[in-house]
């Protein structure tokens, strides 16, 4: 029976994780924790259908709530930071890291030490500290499975393949709500236009990060690091309606698309189900209904995230947690309303112009430099925006 633990199980790819595994999918499973955040009425209701040996909070003042939603269940519980890094420190076969944030990456580079298989949801970790997380997986010959869609698609292409035949990896955006806005009107939305994306159901902070392409610019930087191509080799495409996800072109000419419904419990499925695949219950497409497949270049001026990201794939070093921690807190000053939509990505581009420099490619990347990184590009933030607001990264925890 394999051992499975969900980091982030109340937030959009936790939930779906945990219906799979109520459906059975990945066989027999023994769940030795879950973890969430500000839902736990929905964490203990996870709990409880999933028979997990523990459930954990990350917020304390929530523990005496969490165990009298749990009580009489025999389900352990416990709240707050170290409590979910004891959680990862429980041997699991199979790990969902689901964590918003770069408070995801610790729980993760634990996870790795069991030698099991990571799925990994989280991108922060492989942006802030994609070398790190690939050697700790090395180290204890663990293995790393993605689950964004479209890193999922690319793995998918590439079963059986050679990795020196790929002349380019093409992953796609849907452009979000803004696809078609000008420049003008994007410096006007609202946040509650920024978080409803056209395509996708997910929470609020991964949706407006969809809006401004920030979401994709992270995942051009998870791709080099996670299948060590060139950056060159990195496209990115506007295809509107989300059902192609990623490409891969070959040597010889020819490229292998990967399609799909919507919904990410296809990801979630394969990496459950890996290396063989099984049944899983989501939409199957009927291409003539489809009709059309749109495909069209970016606008970087409108969506410069794009262009931050190659700028950040040439510096190296600390510029990825340098970049992730000001893209989050930038997001946390649109989300309280004190800067605009386009500003997020000055603020971004202002402090790697700031702290990058002294933070290329031989500065040493281990979990304390990528903390401190992360601690100045946020208070640099702060700084540039004239102000300090409350970090608001637990919304998508629920």
């Amino acid at each position: 029976m394999r051992r499975v633990t969900i980091f982030g199980a109340t937030g959009s790819i936790g939930r779906n994780t945990v219906d799979l595994l109520a459906r059975g999918v990945g066989g027999p499973t023994r769940v030795v924790a879950l973890t969430g955040g500000r839902n736990v009425g929905l964490l203990a209701e996870q709990a409880r259908l999933l028979g997990a040996e523990l459930a954990v909070t990350a917020y304390p003042e929530l523990l005496d709530a969490l165990r009298a939603a749990l009580d009489g269940t025999g389900v352990e519980v416990a709240a707050g930071p170290e409590a979910i890094l004891e959680a990862a420190d429980r041997p699991a076969d199979w790990v969902m890291s689901a964590i918003v944030g770069i408070a995801g990456l610790e729980p993760g580079l634990r996870a790795l030490r069991h030698g099991g298989t990571l799925a990994l949801a989280n991108k922060e970790s492989l942006v802030a500290a994609g070398p790190l997380l690939l050697a700790e997986a090395a180290r204890h010959g663990a293995r790393i499975l993605p689950v964004d869609s479209e890193h999922s698609a690319i793995f998918q292409a590439l079963v059986g393949e050679d990795i020196s035949a790929v002349e380019r990896i093409i992953i796609t955006a849907s452009g979000g709500p803004f696809r078609t806005w000008p420049l003008s009107r994007m410096a006007r939305a609202t946040v509650a236009e920024a978080a409803s994306h056209p395509n996708w159901s997910m929470g609020q902070r991964i949706s407006i990060d969809s809006a401004t392409l920030f979401n994709k610019a992270m995942e051009v930087i998870e791709t080099r690091e996670f299948f060590g191509v060139d950056p060159a080799q990195i496209e990115v495409v506007v295809h509107p309606q989300s059902v192609v996800h990623a490409l891969v072109g070959f040597s010889d000419g020819a490229m292998m698309a990967h399609l799909g419904a919507a919904d990410m419990r296809h990801a979630i499925g394969y990496a459950l189900n890996w290396p063989v695949r099984a049944h899983l219950p989501v939409e199957r497409l009927d291409l003539a209904a489809l009709g059309r497949l749109d495909f069209e270049p970016p606008d970087e001026d409108r969506f410069p995230a794009l262009r931050l990201a190659r700028e950040v794939m040439a510096a190296r070093g600390l510029s990825g947690a340098i970049f992730n921690a000001a893209k989050e807190r930038a997001l946390d000053h649109f989300i309280a309303g004190q800067v605009c939509l386009t500003d997020m990505a000055v603020l971004v581009e202002r402090t790697l112009a700031a702290l990058a420099p002294a933070a290329g490619a031989d500065t040493p990347l281990t979990l304390d430099t990528v903390r401190a990184a992360d601690r100045a590009a946020r208070a640099e933030v702060d700084r540039l925006a004239g102000a300090t607001v409350p970090a608001m990264s637990d919304v998508d925890q629920n």
